[in-house]
């Protein structure tokens, strides 16, 4: 699932769009079907964690990549890459050359005034990559539920946006902490050091790393690498499922709590996502 390093490299590719006018409109998506930014300009493109936001005016266009989602970027005319049916948002913009701007299989797509965008963006923590990470609020916000493990907290967007699984898991192996550990019994502003410092260090990366080595299958320590042995003692990276979300640890590094149940995953269970290579 893309995080907010990838939602940030996305907004600077979108960059090409501002101060384009919006020569059509197509919004595939019941609930703002109807709306349309034809005959505006692109004022603004920039990421909230994994939230994107594009500003026509006195309106601002909000999208999320969720699982699936892409953005691509054609000439008029062009043929588009991935299947017309997964579009779901449809924006051609004016010269200096046309361009169509596509987003494919979107897990959200609204539209609300601009004067709403603070009212909005208050159901989020502060962002991770924000050159003003505010980092007392974040650890207000995960600090105000003790009981709830760290893992949980970290995925919360409310807590703090940007984390996904990828960056989850390797928090937690690099501050030596088992992801169902209560929030109450970590050092809250370690873990959200770790968490600025690794997501700031990828921020341009095309290869999201938090190993400090860049060859493929050697970028993580410990997500995604079920039964393969611990980088650091060689003891086998297990994993399990903590709410709906899938942990990896070491059994040796990140000990569980004595009353911790690991609940199996399941045979069909989602597969490890991350970023990867990008165009």
């Amino acid at each position: 699932m893309p995080e907010g390093d990838s939602v940030l490299q996305l907004s600077r590719r979108l960059q090409i769009m501002t101060g384009r006018e919006v020569l059509h409109t197509s919004l595939r998506v019941p609930s703002v079907a109807t709306v349309s930014f034809t005959g505006e300009t692109v004022d603004r493109v920039w990421p909230y964690g994994k939230h994107l936001f594009m500003q026509f005016g006195d309106r601002i266009l909000h999208t999320h990549l969720k699982m699936e989602g892409t953005w691509a970027l054609h000439r008029v005319g062009d043929r588009w890459r991935k299947p017309g049916h997964t579009a779901r948002v449809v924006l051609q913009l004016s010269d200096p050359e046309p361009i169509e701007v596509v987003g494919h299989s979107l897990g959200l797509v609204r539209v609300f005034p601009l004067d709403h965008y603070h009212e909005q963006i208050s159901r989020l923590g502060p962002d991770v990559l924000a050159p003003d990470w505010d980092r007392a609020e974040a650890h207000r916000r995960v600090s105000a539920v003790p009981q709830r493990s760290i893992g949980e907290a970290l995925l919360d967007q409310y807590n703090l946006a940007g984390v996904g699984n990828e960056y989850r898991a390797e928090i937690c192996f690099l501050c030596g902490i088992h992801p169902a550990r209560p929030v109450g019994e970590v050092d809250v502003d370690h873990v959200l050091d770790v968490t600025r410092r690794i997501m700031w260090a990828n921020r341009d990366a095309p290869v999201r790393v938090t190993t400090g080595i860049r060859r493929a299958g050697e970028t993580t320590w410990v997500f995604g690498r079920h039964r393969r042995p611990c980088r650091r003692c060689g003891t086998p990276i297990q994993r399990a499922m903590l709410g709906e979300r899938i942990i990896w640890w070491c059994p040796s590094c990140q000990p569980a709590e004595p009353d911790f149940v690991a609940v199996p995953v399941a045979p069909n269970g989602p597969a490890p996502r991350g970023r990867r290579y990008r165009r």
